[in-house]
């Protein structure tokens, strides 16, 4: 069975072709962190993976298999009822780079994954990564707005059995910084012996 046997026909080797999701096939997407681990558990049993330049990873999945999932830093690219959803596919040609590019090349035999399997792996990548989902919606320490993908980003010890968790959603979750403001006697002490 030869590439040409698919049920699409990937773009020419020039470039990065848009195509619709929920036509051939669903897209499923994972930022870095939970992809890469996604990956590394899923083995020989995961189809073509796309990464694109700035390193989230999209497995082509069967249309309709993948709709009702709920896994944080991950999305399913479909046919909505209301707007059409498309995926950057490179040239079968571009397997590695910088540039968008096939992670695990697409062939004849390696296509589509199996969404149960792919479900499996990133849950499992999801725990790894972020622990346990939180119950109920958490507020963002930065936009102070509620989300429902909470990533933990500080546990404060507070010598007790349960420590206070600070979330974050996934916009603000690689902005979180551990430094602390000073307080008003540290920033007096520091002046006093001459630090900044």
């Amino acid at each position: 069975m030869s590439i040409e046997a698919l049920p699409w026909t990937p773009p020419p080797a020039v470039d990065v072709e848009a195509l619709p999701a929920g036509k051939w096939w669903d897209a499923v997407r994972a930022a870095p962190t939970v992809g890469e681990r996604a990956l590394e558990l899923l083995g020989d049993e995961t189809g073509a993976v796309i990464q694109d330049k700035n390193g989230p990873l999209y497995w082509l999945v069967e249309v309709g298999s993948a709709t009702s999932w709920h896994l944080r830093q991950v999305r399913v690219l479909t046919q909505l009822a209301d707007e059409s959803t498309y995926l950057g596919v490179p040239p079968v040609s571009w397997t590695e780079g910088h540039l968008t590019h096939w992670r695990v090349p697409l062939t004849a035999d390696c296509y589509l994954t199996d969404a149960w399997k792919l479900w499996g792996a990133l849950a499992e990548a999801d725990r790894a990564e972020y622990g346990r989902m939180p119950e109920g919606r958490q507020l963002c320490y930065r936009c102070r707005l509620p989300t429902d993908e909470p990533i933990p980003v500080d546990v404060e010890d507070n010598r007790s059995a349960v420590g206070k968790v600070t979330y974050a959603c996934p916009p603000h979750a690689p902005l979180y910084s551990k430094r602390r403001p000073r307080t008003l006697t540290s920033a007096a002490a520091a002046e006093h012996e001459g630090r900044r």
